[in-house]
């Protein structure tokens, strides 16, 4: 009998990939990203500023549940007292340096041959993911030579809609082709990813469980998920090819 799902959509942050504590990468980031714009105070100071702001926007954007561009993200309310004139070219580098100074990312061991015998097994395969980068995710695709097996990459910096947004949900499922009940979401946040499949009518919901995740937001009885699993190969075990 073929599964009932036909889609599976992955989280990217602490799902197919995790952050690993680099301290000579942060180090180097930082001062990459107060070389970009000419910061003339104290790497200590500036980022202080940057922090206070970024709490800022991260506290906005939950309570909206939209997320700005990264040309947004770096005139209005990161940087906006430099010149945007000078902060809009350079702010996809930016997002990334911003990204790279909390610490280095790195896949999980089995995502590539996770990834690849799903699509070998018939299912339509999307990235769904809250990020505040636009060409980050993608390039990490490439460079893992996976992008070919993903129908749709659909992030919140691009849509500029968030989970648990039911919308974002809705806009990856007509952008791979299958009704929200036929698609599966694999993330790592017990609360706002089941929140969002729920909200959405989609057929699965899977976390990947993440202590410091868990520790933080603890899945409760309004708020569950169909599997949690520790290891992207579990996936292997609920989905089952879809043809003989």
């Amino acid at each position: 009998m073929k599964s009932p799902i036909e889609a599976i959509f992955l989280d990217v942050g602490n799902t197919l990939r995790i952050v690993i504590d680099d301290p000579a990468f942060i180090a180097q980031a930082k001062k990459d990203l107060m070389m970009l714009v000419g910061a003339r105070e104290s790497e200590e100071a500036f980022f202080e500023k940057l922090e206070a702001r970024w709490k800022v926007y991260r506290k906005q954007s939950k309570e909206t549940l939209l997320e700005a561009s990264e040309n947004e993200l770096w005139t209005q309310w990161l940087l906006p007292d430099y010149p945007p004139e000078i902060i809009t070219p350079l702010s996809g580098k930016l997002t990334r340096l911003w990204r790279d100074h909390d610490g280095r990312r790195v896949p999980r061991p089995d995502v590539n041959q996770v990834v690849i015998e799903l699509s070998r097994r018939g299912y339509l395969l999307g990235i769904l993911a809250n990020t505040i980068t636009e060409t980050e995710i993608p390039d990490w695709m490439e460079a893992e030579g996976i992008t070919k097996y993903f129908k749709t990459v659909v992030l919140s910096s691009k849509v500029r809609i968030r989970k648990p947004n039911p919308e974002i949900y809705w806009e990856a499922a007509r952008r791979i082709g299958a009704e929200p009940a036929r698609c599966a979401y694999v993330g790592d946040n017990p609360i706002r990813d089941v929140e969002g499949c729920q909200a959405a009518g989609f057929g699965m919901m899977i976390i990947f469980w993440e202590p410091a995740t868990l520790a933080k937001e603890p899945q409760s009885g309004e708020h569950s998920a169909d599997y949690v699993i520790k290891s992207c190969s579990e996936l292997l075990d609920i989905f089952p090819p879809r043809s003989g």
